[in-house]
């Protein structure tokens, strides 16, 4: 493993040239399916897993670049020019470990102007949706797709949606009282102050001076009811602070709404460790084919990594996982080999010496 993946750097470490990789990355192949396999090895049928959805910005330049347009980059906290791409993974609940599935770039908008954003991530999810694990039911996404065409469409394709609210969102309470004999349909019963959780239900106190309540409202923009999840934060008695997670699952409990909207940052750290140790944001390429071969590339290399620290020869746990260790340890393997290789040593006798481990993990970080 390299630090810039592109087809020199490549190349480098293996017996292949650029050029063969340079061509391989013209080639398509099935990421979904591959990924959906791997993930059914490291996982099991009766663990609880979820799907999480996100998009990461991607520096790039060049005039023939395909996708090149202005998407908002989170670490400047500003919209820039570059690449965007789109991944949705599925997390262990259980262990806490997320696997990305599938990523796709997000077309610039001169590509295709009648498509919104939203209608693009709706379509990748759409595509994914046949490869997620058959016990999803949930999708955790930011507070960016809580859009009513993205809730709608993820709805119907059968995956009820966590996400989190803005701090004004406009929420009514649903009427339950006893409706007039004559005219229409009393539907709801005031407005929502998220500030003040007097009609809505505590379910418990989350660490001292911040608890979590819970009420079922009617969501104006979404045109859906939906189970709030709201988390009251008085540790500071003079300015109180909330922060309003919710989901479409109106019978799901508040505090699960919290603990799985929790993991959505999982994909979080699949960004970050494909972007530093995977080379996700130094691709060469500028064609579309090469480019999507590239991104799903440096999301599948990370679950092999997963997959490779579940083997009992790692000596680590599923539970603790570093790709600076795994990316090391390759290294030192890889640089072994090829002292033994170039100095005509005896590879049997060498690596079955006890201290061949101890310079494998040279380097690697303490669980």
């Amino acid at each position: 493993m390299c630090g810039k993946v592109n087809f020199t750097n490549l190349s480098r470490y293996s017996d292949l040239s650029e050029k063969t990789y340079r061509r391989q990355f013209n080639q398509p192949f099935d990421f979904a399916t591959f990924n959906r396999e791997v993930i059914q090895s490291v996982t099991h049928e009766s663990q609880t897993m979820i799907a999480v959805m996100d998009c990461s910005f991607i520096p790039k330049s060049g005039k023939q670049t395909f996708g090149l347009d202005h998407f908002y980059n989170g670490c400047h906290s500003r919209v820039e020019k570059g690449l965007e791409v789109s991944l949705v993974a599925v997390v262990d609940v259980e262990t806490e470990v997320g696997y990305a599935l599938l990523a796709e770039q997000t077309f610039d908008q001169g590509f295709c102007p009648e498509l919104t954003r939203m209608d693009y991530y709706l379509n990748h999810l759409s595509r994914v949706r046949p490869q997620l694990p058959a016990q999803v039911r949930y999708l955790a996404v930011d507070g960016a797709y809580a859009k009513e065409s993205f809730i709608t469409g993820a709805v119907a394709l059968k995956l009820d949606v966590i996400s989190k609210l803005r701090r004004d969102a406009n929420l009514r309470f649903g009427f339950e009282g006893e409706q007039k004999v004559r005219g229409a349909r009393r539907k709801y019963d005031g407005k929502v102050n998220l500030a003040d959780p007097t009609r809505f239900t505590w379910v418990r106190e989350l660490r001292p001076g911040v608890d979590l309540y819970t009420v079922k409202v009617w969501h104006l923009s979404l045109k859906r009811q939906i189970r709030l999840a709201d988390v009251l934060d008085r540790r500071k008695p003079s300015k109180p602070s909330y922060v309003v997670l919710f989901s479409t699952d109106v019978d799901q409990s508040a505090d699960e709404i919290y603990q799985l909207y929790r993991l959505r940052f999982q994909i979080e750290f699949i960004f970050r460790d494909a972007k530093q140790f995977a080379g996700l944001s130094d691709c060469q390429a500028r064609s579309v084919k090469k480019l999507d071969f590239h991104f799903n590339a440096c999301f599948t290399a990370l679950n092999l990594a997963k997959l490779d620290a579940c083997k009992p020869h790692t000596g680590i746990s599923s539970l603790v996982f570093s790709m600076a260790s795994v990316k090391r340890r390759a290294l030192n393997k890889h640089l072994l080999e090829t002292f033994i290789l170039k100095l005509d040593l005896e590879p049997t006798l060498i690596q079955s010496h006890p201290n061949y481990q101890d310079l494998c993990n040279y380097g690697v970080i303490a669980a």
